[in-house]
């Protein structure tokens, strides 16, 4: 009896140890949500205990990948996107690995793909009704009288998406005349939140805001529908599919430099990329797979996708966002200062 005692104390102790061993941090972006049934699944088949630390929007959780690289806090990081992959990589806070590649899929170098969406102006379909006023066929007419004050963006230094548009325009006109136009956006009344969220759930007029034109993302017509407590045969909102107004976002996974667990972390971004997390992540994080053949929620017919989008690769974008935010800031913000 003493030596079963012995024996399962140390059985209990060295369990315990490979549990404390097993580890695997996973540092997202907060809108990571992947079911609890499939993390659980990973975690059952190896071995492994997760730990999702939630950091925000991409860029404030790049900024925390480089601020603590000296000790870094994650293994593995997900939701890395053609924004911030730039500046993540001068940094040198990502272990650079081969990743899979495809044709025909959304790809983000330094980094492995795991979904990809648009950013695009949303309108509020009931007020141009109830307002007989028809939508806008060019980013131009918003500068027009009749678009004053009508719509809402995000500051790109602040937001994901907020950048992804201003960089849409950019790629679309060239910085001189983007920043002309965002500067006739300015007179016209634009008003600028801090991110979606403000935009969206505040400022909107679909949530009882004053602005019928917000950016936000292709599928957010489809998730209007998806989450309204009343059954919709369609969505409240649309897509407003402009020239210039449509980024192409692709967001991926890749191991932390000086991370601990990267066998896990590997099996990890696999798991990312398997056909059960693929054909969740549209109703739970509203992007596309980016594996090919995973069937959508009927949901998604409420999403019109972008048959084209003006998205800057990834060397212009780290070379020079950060001059083109600075001057947009003092612009719009400032009034030309």
């Amino acid at each position: 009896m003493q030596l079963f005692k012995t024996t399962s104390l140390i059985s209990a102790l060295l369990l315990a140890g490979l549990t404390h061993a097993a580890e695997l941090r996973v540092l997202t972006h907060s809108s990571f949500a992947v079911s609890k049934p499939l993390l659980a699944e990973f975690e059952q088949q190896n071995g492994v205990k997760l730990s999702i630390i939630k950091a925000g929007d991409a860029g404030e959780m790049v900024n925390k990948l480089i601020l603590t690289r000296a000790n870094p806090i994650a293994d593995v990081v997900y939701g890395i996107d053609n924004t911030m992959m730039g500046k993540a990589a001068t940094a040198g806070v990502l272990l650079p690995e081969a990743a899979e590649r495809k044709s025909g899929q959304p790809q983000l170098p330094g980094a492995t793909s795991i979904d990809y969406g648009y950013v695009t102006l949303n309108y509020d379909k009931a007020w141009f009704a109830k307002k007989q006023l028809p939508l806008p066929k060019t980013l131009e007419d918003l500068t027009r009288p009749a678009y004053k004050d009508l719509l809402v963006v995000e500051n790109p230094a602040t937001s994901s998406p907020g950048l992804a548009f201003l960089l849409s325009t950019i790629s679309a006109m060239g910085e001189t005349k983007a920043m002309a136009f965002w500067a006739r956006l300015r007179d016209n009344g634009v008003k600028v939140s801090k991110g979606w969220t403000e935009a969206y759930y505040t400022d909107f007029s679909r949530n009882g805001g004053a602005r019928p034109i917000v950016v936000s993302y292709a599928t957010s017509p489809a998730a209007e529908v998806f989450y309204s407590k009343e059954k919709l045969s369609t969505s409240p909102t649309a897509n407003l599919l402009l020239p210039g107004a449509v980024f192409q976002q692709v967001e991926g996974a890749a191991l932390v430099k000086g991370g601990q667990q990267a066998a896990l972390a590997r099996r990890f971004i696999a798991f990312l990329r398997s056909d059960a997390v693929q054909k969740d992540i549209p109703t739970s994080m509203w992007m596309y797979p980016v594996q090919p053949g995973i069937a959508l929620d009927p949901v998604f017919q409420h999403a019109e996708k972008p048959a084209a989008h003006t998205t800057p690769n990834q060397q212009q974008i780290a070379a020079n966002s950060a001059g083109w935010v600075g001057k947009w800031t003092r612009i719009v913000l400032k009034s030309g200062q």
